[in-house]
């Protein structure tokens, strides 16, 4: 049989597989464009979705304060007034304080997000020091230029009210209005994975549907990131307490913290 003549466009696809061939190596992708490929999971989704991102964490509280009254009870400016340095933080009735509980979450909160490819940093290195102030707090976060910051903590409410809430930063003119809608877009996220991943109700007590805004708050009134707090359950609750005091439950808190974050810086 005759064979047949390949046309101009056949030759010019086997002249381009010849090209490909030779210097990928027989098809492997040179290194230039792997190195740009971002790296993927088994379900194809980015395996570092926040590479490049900064979030601080701020346990409440501090395992010392208790005993160094006068260091945490100096007062400081928080531009709508001047507050104390730091707390002792509440407890729930078996004495299981606020600092552990807050250092606790943020423990195990920080290696899910370095796993996600976060630089992650603490403004407070162990549960056995005192402070620092909330002003130091705020300018750890806007010395890292942290993408996102969290505070944690755990309520001391009245034991009828049980939930969680997450606080946000009210517009304070000339201070922090860059960072007043960014904030209220990272509760917002932080609000509904936390809900999603503990199961725990909004707090039935203040704020509404999980929400609240202050402006009597140096961490967030002072911070130029965007910035929130969450109040993870009120401690002085039977029920929130046994949840808050487990260490199992703590690690869905901490999961449903760094989806929360995931989804805002994402």
């Amino acid at each position: 049989m005759r064979a047949h003549r390949a046309g101009p466009v056949a030759l010019a696809m086997l002249a381009m597989l010849a090209v490909l061939s030779a210097g990928c190596g027989g098809g492997a992708v040179p290194a230039a464009q792997e190195a740009a490929l971002p790296a993927a999971s088994p379900s194809g989704t980015p395996a570092s979705p926040l590479a490049g991102k900064t979030v601080v964490l701020d346990p409440g509280h501090n395992g010392g304060n208790a005993s160094h009254p006068e260091e945490i009870n100096r007062q400081v400016d928080i531009i709508t007034g001047r507050k104390a340095c730091n707390t002792t933080g509440t407890e729930t009735d078996d004495g299981y304080p606020e600092h552990a509980f807050t250092w606790d979450v943020a423990g195990r909160l920080k290696p899910i997000l370095e796993r996600m490819g976060a630089k992650v940093v603490l403004t407070r290195p162990d549960d056995k020091g005192v402070g620092p102030c909330v002003t130091e707090r705020a300018a750890i976060g806007n010395e890292a230029r942290a993408d996102a910051v969290l505070s944690i903590h755990g309520d001391g409410a009245v034991p009828s009210g049980h939930g969680f809430h997450v606080i946000m930063p009210g517009l304070l003119p000339g201070h922090n209005d860059a960072v007043v809608k960014p904030s209220a877009r990272l509760g917002r996220d932080v609000r509904d994975a936390f809900r999603e991943g503990t199961g725990m109700p909004y707090a039935t007590y203040t704020a509404k549907n999980g929400l609240d805004t202050r402006t009597d708050l140096g961490g967030l009134n002072l911070s130029k990131r965007p910035a929130v707090f969450i109040e993870c359950g009120n401690m002085r609750n039977p029920g929130d307490a046994a949840k808050m005091s487990d260490g199992a439950f703590r690690e869905r808190m901490a999961a449903a913290l760094a989806d929360g974050i995931k989804r805002f810086l994402g």
